[in-house]
């Protein structure tokens, strides 16, 4: 660690004393603090001595806090208490990256541009590119670049972008993309083609690949809010909730009205479980938007987290009068209402969702039946089996209307009804006679009614069934 700090404290050095020379104009500091200069600089102007006292003033400050550092990194310590051990643990590893000294060694230098340069022999090319752009000339500007580009693959980088910028407004986003990709490779700096190159993978739903081109133009400087929203976006569609909370509040610092950042922020907060700041944001983005009914199930789910589900409820019901539930809110809205055992109201709401699906999927419904069946709301179940059958009697399967008789089976033992039993479970061993529940139940129907040849019949076919 010593030779490590040691090494880095004489590049520093070395780095800030060719700093201080060139500083000082051509001169050559002297030992006696002067400045031997060589050439038309005999004399030196009042600007150069200006530039000795600040080079002085420089070595005055950098030289003995240099000494001092390789002074203390010599030094062993002599003992170690348990919260330096710790500490060393937890200690950064990003001195020793390479990719962190590289861009120490880069801070000598000036910041460069984030626009590549057109020379002087192409100028009059891209004004010609430009006026065809202006006059909706799209097809013979692309192939006026395509032109340049393949006579000249040297050609400036902004030819490249240009042409991507064309592609992209026909919607050729491949071409696009492989044209951004040039440009980037040619000038690694070049702000917009990264930016654009990412809003053409957002379009695409392609966000995890979005993710390195949205990160490169904010280190560029590119800190608007669109870009840390998009960059919010896309780390929402990847799992990273942090992440994505980080940039949906530097979007709502640069742009406090969008609603969209303020909507990824509130998700970004119910993906991470902290219900009640979802729900608290939700609340004041209601404030101003009544009519959103995402930001009311949102809240709503918040509710559910933090163990609250009559005021979900509260919110599922509000949601449904205005005509904009949906088939998740309504199923949710069953499930609360048989947990605070109002059968009635629940099966409304298992209706309205069985309704209201378009994709036509029973198994939900038929799942909520069994549990009003296990909870002995027979009155409920039986509505709920009768609307299955009614609305869903030709897109069921196999195993979906087995379910459907296993519950009337039920349904019959709860009336007493044992021929209307007996007449279900038969069907049920129809569809399939590999059906062990349904063999057993009939088998324990003989038994109650003194059929003891038929019963053992049942049993033995149900013992042969591995399940």
């Amino acid at each position: 660690m010593a030779m490590a700090t040691q090494s880095l404290t004489l590049f520093v050095a070395r780095q800030l004393i060719c700093r201080v020379s060139l500083c000082c104009g051509r001169g050559i500091l002297a030992p006696n603090g002067g400045a031997n200069f060589r050439g038309r600089d005999a004399v030196p102007t009042a600007r150069m001595r200006s530039r000795q006292i600040s080079c002085r003033a420089t070595l005055f400050v950098v030289f003995p806090c240099i000494f001092l550092t390789t002074a203390l990194a010599e030094e062993e310590p002599k003992t170690y208490s348990l919260e330096t051990a710790q500490l060393n643990e937890t200690s950064l590893e990003i001195w020793n990256n390479p990719s962190f000294q590289k861009q120490f060694a880069e801070s000598y230098m000036a910041e460069t541009e984030v626009e590549p340069r057109i020379e002087n022999n192409e100028r009059s090319t891209m004004q010609k590119v430009l006026e065809m752009i202006a006059n909706d000339e799209m097809s013979k500007a692309t192939e006026t670049i395509e032109k340049e580009i393949a006579r000249d693959e040297d050609a400036s980088p902004v030819f490249d972008f240009t042409l991507a910028n064309l592609y992209f407004q026909m919607e050729k986003f491949e071409k696009a993309l492989s044209s951004y990709q040039i440009a980037v490779e040619k000038f690694p700096k070049f702000r917009r083609a990264w930016k654009n190159m990412s809003l053409i993978y957002v379009r695409q739903g392609r966000l995890e690949e979005a993710l390195p081109g949205l990160t490169r133009v904010i280190e560029l400087g590119g800190s608007d809010a669109i870009t840390y929203g998009l960059l919010g976006y896309a780390y929402s569609s990847v799992e990273n909730h942090i992440s994505a909370e980080s940039a949906y509040r530097m979007a709502i610092l640069l742009e406090p009205k969008t609603l969209d950042w303020k909507m990824g922020l509130a998700r970004s907060l119910f993906k991470q479980e902290r219900y009640a700041e979802a729900a608290s944001l939700c609340g004041q983005l209601i404030e101003n938007h009544p009519d959103r009914s995402d930001l009311w199930l949102l809240q709503a789910n918040a509710y559910i987290g933090l163990n609250q589900p009559v005021k979900a409820a509260e919110i599922y019901e509000l949601v449904n009068h205005l005509g904009q539930a949906t088939v998740a809110s309504l199923n949710m809205l069953g499930d609360i209402y048989i947990n605070e055992e109002l059968y009635d109201m629940a099966v409304e709401s298992y209706i309205g969702a069985l309704e209201k699906d378009t994709e036509k999927s029973t198994d939900r419904t038929i799942r909520s039946a069994k549990v009003l069946s296990a909870r002995g709301a027979y009155e409920e179940t039986r509505k709920l089996v009768e609307t299955v059958e009614g609305l869903r009697k030709d897109q069921l399967s196999e195993d979906q209307r087995k379910d459907l008789l296993k519950l009337k089976a039920r349904l019959a033992v709860a009336d007493g009804s044992d021929e209307e039993e007996v007449q279900v479970l038969q069907q049920i061993v129809e569809l399939d006679p590999l059906d062990g529940e349904a063999l057993i139940l009939l088998g324990q129907h003989s038994s109650r009614t003194g059929d003891m040849e038929k019963a053992e019949f049942y049993y033995e076919r149900a013992a042969n069934i591995e399940k």
